[in-house]
């Protein structure tokens, strides 16, 4: 990533101040007087971030698509996480950990999306790999709408090897597959998992998926036999949350 990212919209920015993020300057703009955009301009400025009023075109140029929502800041690129300190930090606070590797998934807003739904599900790091993954770029930052600022992203290289360490420290590798040999909530997820997304049109990749431990599936009742990605990965991710809450409850 770039030095300096674009961070756009009001959920984005808020909770990229709220993070700590390094934020050198932010544009709201002219004869907007919403709520959120007030409140961000009053916090902001007690931290002594500039914060301009622009006309609205200087957004639109900025963001052509103009789901800017009145306001655009410019901050530090995403810090990447490192997977043993994630790992120290999970073990600390004696939880069981929970990651999610994606496998090929190309489309920012899915992305986005799943580090959304990862933030909110309490998974422990996503594992994105650093060739065939979308880029960590503002259209990513708002739809996650400021998770990324919590959610740890951990760089991947060889996604196999990686793999095959976390099996050997007791990772139970579970991917997510249309020919799936079980139904995903006729699994275990209680144990230290990680959670195989594959790409939107491929899947997963072969050799990922022969290192999984097993394949589960979603069923399908409807006429169309696949659900988005981001959809499935929420599906898996609430699932793990439900039967980790259920041994919990014993």
């Amino acid at each position: 990533m770039s030095e300096e990212s674009i961070i756009i919209g009001r959920n984005s920015v808020w909770e990229a101040l709220q993070a700590g993020r390094s934020i050198s300057k932010i544009y709201i703009a002219a004869g907007n007087t919403a709520a959120p955009l007030l409140r961000i301009k009053e916090y902001a400025r007690e931290r002594d971030i500039l914060v301009e009023t622009v006309p609205s075109k200087v957004l639109h140029h900025l963001v052509p698509d103009g789901r800017h929502q009145g306001v655009v800041a410019f901050g530090a690129a995403v810090s990447f996480a490192d997977l043993t300190e994630v790992l120290a930090g999970v073990a600390e606070k004696v939880e069981v950990p929970f990651l999610v590797l994606l496998d090929g998934i190309e489309d920012v807003h899915n992305l986005g999306a799943i580090i959304r739904t990862a933030e909110c599900a309490g998974a422990h790091a996503i594992l994105v790999p650093k060739r065939r993954s979308a880029p960590l770029n503002e259209t990513v930052g708002k739809t996650s709408a400021g998770a990324i600022e919590y959610m740890p992203i951990v760089p991947i290289g060889n996604s196999v090897q990686l793999l095959n360490r976390l099996k050997k420290r007791g990772f139970w590798v579970i991917g997510a597959d249309m020919d799936g040999e079980t139904d995903y909530f006729h699994s275990s997820l209680t144990e230290p998992i990680v959670l195989v997304i594959g790409s939107e049109g491929k899947g997963i990749s072969r050799l990922v998926k022969e290192t999984c431990d097993v394949l589960v599936q979603i069923p399908m009742f409807g006429h169309i036999n696949s659900l988005n990605a981001s959809v499935a990965a929420a599906l898996l991710m609430y699932e793990v949350v439900r039967q980790r809450q259920a041994v919990t409850k014993k």
